[in-house]
């Protein structure tokens, strides 16, 4: 592996392994504050043990998110320098705010949580549990709005005589729609996680006959929230889908192995074999006008197949090179007007131009072949986009199904009762985390080869280093935060255990 797959294959572990603890981070701080809210509401101290007990499988994942995410953005600074040089007037500004806010926010309020029950009123604890609830969801909105930008570049401009980035309008940068689409869908399902592992958790304490109305009362709160969460991951991803819709056809057509364009409105391949080598998709089942739907939101408009996008790439590259040679004339002569207004008038497709840099050096003297190699290096890996989603919409049918029967048995009364329903809850337990990790595959995989759409190929933004310091780095990170995550099952495994009645529980806390 090169020093460009070694620095990727580097992030995407960090950030893969850090994605185990943010989305039950997400889910039980909600959680928690709801049933606080039950408690003040009704004064059953049996809804604070409640409370209490999932706190504590709440900070354990806490600390265990903070462990990880901490080394994350270091990386922008050692594997990722140019990135970070070039986009840093951007990128860094949202990741500032959820350090100085968010997580400020987060670790004030999680000492408030844990250690002043005896020192605030009901109201006043309950107060922290919801401010610390909205500390962890506004750390993943100012996360979500640096890596939307990353997947639609707005409010921002090219600067010839810095030879970066710079923002143009903030506001721009945080209303984008993609890195709203992104925060809504992303902690919706963070909440179907926390949901899912509270009901399985309580499913496995009644098999085990044990602690019934605790469980019992748990898993009433998971049904209705995971299954209100459930549902709005899929509305919101459906959003996600317009959105990149109208931003990374490429995605798009990946996700969907559709290799030429159809007439509008586009059907939804259910089923099919992808050949990337032959660009077909074989034994296709499609379902007639929805990915149009979907993707356009219209009826007469139609989606781009990937040979067209990879037609559309090649007049970009063809473009971005009149700016490249704009951008070399004025690094000679920054005076030269001519330059400057041929450099505005194509800088938007700049980008596309810097594919070359993968081919040859002086990109300048590009020929017609190497501009065809660079404008298909634009299509991603079809087969792990096309699979990736939709086992992903696969598992997320089925958290529907099982929180819609879960709340059923809750209005009925009879969560104990029906033993097989209660090992299908356990056994749900890990499927979250498969459909969270699933997701991210789509949304970055689907991404390449940039690192910003359209504006920095992922090749250019890597740091001047050696694949061996990078093979070292990884080899570390992989073997440290594997022990951080036998830690934390070790931990969750032993609180599990001893249950919400279990003195050990009282210290923990």
């Amino acid at each position: 592996m090169d020093l460009v797959e070694l620095s990727r294959l580097q992030f995407a572990v960090t950030a893969l392994y850090h994605f185990i603890f943010v989305p039950l981070t997400l889910g039980l701080s909600v959680l928690l504050g709801i049933m606080e809210t039950v408690y003040v509401m009704t004064g059953r101290e049996i809804w604070r043990d409640l409370v209490k007990f999932w706190g504590i499988l709440f900070g354990i994942n806490f600390a265990m998110g903070v462990a990880t995410g901490i080394t994350m953005e270091f990386q922008f600074g050692t594997n990722w320098a140019y990135y970070s040089q070039y986009v840093g007037d951007v990128f860094g500004a949202p990741l500032a705010i959820e350090g100085l806010m968010a997580f400020f926010l987060e670790a004030t309020f999680v000492g408030l949580f844990f250690f002043a029950w005896d020192k605030l009123s009901k109201i006043q604890h309950l107060i922290a549990t919801w401010l610390l609830a909205l500390g962890t969801n506004f750390s993943a909105l100012w996360i979500l709005i640096a890596n939307g930008w990353m997947q639609y570049p707005v409010g921002a401009h090219f600067n010839a005589d810095t030879m970066r980035m710079e923002v143009s309008d903030f506001m721009e940068v945080l209303f984008n729609p993609v890195a709203q689409a992104k925060f809504v869908h992303t902690v919706s399902a963070g909440y179907v996680t926390g949901s899912v592992f509270v009901l399985a958790i309580s499913a496995w304490y009644l098999l085990k006959g044990r602690n019934a109305e605790f469980a019992k009362r748990s898993m009433t709160v998971a049904a209705s929230f995971g299954l209100a969460s459930a549902l709005s991951v899929v509305v919101l991803g459906d959003e996600s889908g317009y959105t990149a819709g109208q931003n990374q056809k490429m995605k798009i057509a990946a996700i969907e192995a559709m290799w030429e364009t159809e007439p509008a409105p586009a059907s939804f391949t259910v089923f099919g074999l992808p050949d990337l080598a032959a660009h077909k998709t074989h034994m296709e089942v499609k379902v007639p006008w929805m990915l149009g739907l979907i993707a356009t939101r219209s009826a007469d408009t139609p989606v781009p197949g990937i040979s067209e996008l990879v037609g559309i790439a090649q007049k970009n590259i063809a473009d971005g090179l009149i700016a490249y040679k704009a951008l070399a004339t004025i690094k000679k002569d920054p005076h030269d007007a001519q330059a400057r207004k041929e450099l505005d008038d194509h800088v938007g497709h700049l980008g596309y131009a810097l594919l070359l840099k993968n081919i040859r050096p002086d990109i300048e003297n590009a020929t017609q072949d190497e501009i065809v190699r660079a404008a298909n290096s634009t299509i991603p890996n079809v087969p792990v986009l096309f699979w990736s989603f939709r086992l992903m919409v696969g598992l997320g049918l089925w958290f529907i199904a099982l929180f819609a029967f879960s709340f059923w048995l809750s209005a009925k009364r009879q969560l104990d009762r029906w033993r097989p329903y209660l090992w299908a809850a356990l056994l749900t337990l890990p499927l979250p985390w498969i459909a969270a990790e699933l997701g991210w595959v789509v949304a970055e995989y689907g991404r390449q080869p940039w690192v910003i759409v359209g504006v920095m190929p992922t090749a250019l933004g890597v740091s001047s280093t050696t694949t061996t310091n990078v093979t070292l780095s990884l080899l570390g990170f992989v073997l440290f935060y594997s022990a951080l995550l036998v830690v934390d099952f070790y931990l969750l495994r032993k609180y599990i255990k001893l249950g919400p009645d279990a003195p050990q529980h009282e210290e923990a806390a």
